[in-house]
């Protein structure tokens, strides 16, 4: 059986890209296709160059760094790719990748991280925050660019013969834009390299890309209010200035922290917040796999990793207060036992992730 494995880009290690390494490692001599990519990821997730194909955007000027100023030719960049060759074509999509182009003979199955967050249920705060919601000609272009996207975006998800989700959230998204049922399979998580950690210190600590919709500041915010509980940020992004100016003297901005770092970060602290609405969430288990509980918004994903009461504690909305909230609920239990947060951690391991994809994949290509 011939494999082809397809990503939206390869320019940075995130959850996406966790999920694509399980996929490689389980189909291992699989062409892999990807719109652009940095050689730093492309080493750091052992592909092979040889079997590594890109579109025309990563010829483009600034096509590795600034590929989303190109977004108007992604659906035209993977239409590009020619996967004639191939008997099944796994698609790892939360934009384009889902949009290839195959023939009745062949499989195509897409694990979805989610419809276009940026054209669907994020719309509107994405044209908020990028000051794209007002008149002008350039204003006009984006609205009329992601109007195009969703047609397009409806259209393309007709090409795919099954949808994997990666949680019932996600689900939901894509029956709710799509009208298509999806399997859920749990994205995979490295347990192993997640040690247990018994010993726990005063400090509470999340880690994140900093962008608006991970909600950074409203952890900094809530943190500047409780100057006695000490908060470690670890994290680079677009908003790392802003944020800063938002902490207190009990607020550590770390910036990028290599991984052995961040693993200790995370082991030793008594608690990891999250305060995104995420898809699923890979970050939050990975802390849970250490024996940390989790303080998490009780919406997306995170409602269906952390255990509320159990290991961790849920809050309602992303508000300030809600949060403060939460954190002094968490200090007046503070009976979680690293052992039990550590254990629903493990049913997201990496093996379970490859052996229920492969068991889904032999099903559908017996149909």
């Amino acid at each position: 059986m011939k494999v082809a494995l397809v990503q939206d880009w390869l320019t940075e290690i995130g959850g996406a890209e966790k999920v694509f390494s399980s996929l490689i490692e389980l189909y291992p001599d699989a062409h892999i296709y990807t719109l652009t990519s940095h050689p730093r990821v492309i080493d750091g997730l052992g592909i092979d160059r040889k079997k590594l194909k890109e579109s025309f955007i990563a010829k483009l000027p600034y096509g590795r760094s600034k590929y989303r100023n190109y977004l108007p030719l992604f659906s035209k960049a993977v239409e590009s790719f020619d996967f004639s060759p191939y008997d099944l074509i796994v698609s790892s999509s939360s934009s384009v990748a889902k949009g290839i182009l195959t023939n009745s003979n062949q499989m195509h199955i897409c694990y979805c991280h989610s419809p276009v967050r940026y054209a669907w249920d994020l719309y509107h705060q994405y044209l908020n925050e990028s000051g794209m919601s007002g008149f002008g000609l350039k204003k006009w272009f984006v609205r009329h660019t992601l109007h195009k996207l969703r047609i397009w975006d409806i259209i393309s998800s007709n090409r795919v013969d099954f949808f994997i989700a990666n949680s019932n959230y996600i689900r939901k998204r894509i029956n709710k834009v799509y009208k298509r049922d999806a399997r859920v399979i749990y994205p995979p998580v490295d347990i192993e390299r997640f040690e247990l950690s018994e010993k726990k210190q005063d400090y509470y600590f999340t880690a994140s890309r900093l962008v608006p919709y991970k909600k950074i500041d409203l952890i900094v915010e809530a943190f500047a209010q409780m100057p006695e509980k000490k908060l470690i940020v670890a994290g680079t992004g677009p908003d790392f200035k802003k944020i800063r100016a938002l902490a207190g003297a009990n607020v550590e901005m770390k910036g990028f922290v290599p991984d052995d770092e961040m693993l200790s970060l995370m082991q030793n602290a008594k608690a990891f917040v999250f305060a995104a609405d995420e898809d699923f969430g890979i970050i939050p288990v990975e802390a849970q796999a250490c024996g940390t509980p989790v303080i998490a918004l009780g919406k997306g994903g995170t409602k269906e990793t952390v255990i509320d009461n159990e290991t961790g504690i849920h809050f309602d909305e992303q508000s300030v207060s809600s949060l403060i909230g939460a954190v002094n609920k968490f200090e007046m239990i503070d009976t979680f036992k690293v052992g039990k947060v550590r254990d629903n951690a493990v049913r997201f391991s990496k093996e379970r992730f490859k052996n229920e994809l492969a068991a889904f994949v032999e099903e559908k290509m017996k149909v």
